[in-house]
């Protein structure tokens, strides 16, 4: 049976990020796409020029039209009303969020509000968080923890709110040949994912993995292998990316 699953987010007009990214993924895996706008972007690889939320009644509206899901993901929400209505609607299957804090030129995707929202609506329902290091040094920081709390540290602040998993994407950890991805269980264990390092940028990689695991959780893979099978299927993408530089 074909899997469907809603991805809650913005809508990137260059299509290298946002909802057009979840669902280019979700159509590669063979599953049906349903999605919920949060915000109409315009944006290109340098810049956001243009950012309009979607009236929250709207993001309900859209939820609910979207029918039984088997998993959710979650990736740009801009707004506090936004998150709060978001987690007033979610459907009970796995739920993968993708905290969306700024776009790659620098721009802010979600203000202040937005985030205390996140940390205190969202992570109590997250089946996994999908933070790279600067966003989980951001989220860290806004429950209190030092700017210098190491790693593990940060993912217990994250997990004592209720996330039942966090992977901490490792591609913002300086250079090297290889690039490494630490999940994090709730019952302590930890299990790393390493890969090659490419030389080469691109766009809406957080937005890829994260809509890939959640496609292959609600497809009922267990968590190492839905992260396993979406981090090969974004090898793939820089590999081809590689071939066209």
């Amino acid at each position: 049976m074909t899997v469907s699953a809603l991805f809650v987010g913005g809508m990137d007009s260059s299509g290298g990020a946002g909802l057009m990214r979840d669902c280019a993924t979700a159509a590669a895996m063979g599953a049906a796409p349903r999605v919920a706008v949060t915000a109409v972007t315009a944006q290109t690889d340098r810049s956001v020029t243009s950012l309009h939320p979607v009236p929250a009644p709207d993001v309900a509206a859209q939820m609910k039209a979207a029918g039984q899901v088997g998993a959710v993901k979650l990736g740009m929400l801009g707004t506090a009303r936004i998150v709060e209505t978001v987690a007033d609607n979610l459907p009970n299957v796995p739920l993968v969020l993708d905290p969306v804090l700024a776009s790659s030129s620098g721009r802010a995707l979600l203000d202040e509000a937005g985030l205390r929202a996140l940390l205190s609506r969202l992570l109590c329902r997250t089946t996994l968080l999908t933070p790279n290091l600067p966003e989980l040094r951001v989220l860290a920081t806004w429950l209190g923890l030092a700017d210098g709390a190491d790693e593990r540290a940060r993912v217990r602040a994250l997990m004592a709110q209720g996330c039942a998993a966090v992977l901490v994407k490792g591609g913002h950890a300086g250079v090297g040949q290889t690039c490494e991805d630490r999940l994090y269980m709730a019952d302590g264990d930890v299990f790393a994912f390493s890969g090659p390092r490419f030389a080469v940028a691109l766009r809406g990689t957080g937005c890829q993995l994260a809509s890939a695991i959640a496609v292959g959780l609600g497809s009922g893979q267990d968590m190492r292998t839905a992260i396993a099978t979406a981090r090969e299927l974004l090898q793939a993408r820089f590999r081809k990316a590689l071939q066209q530089v």
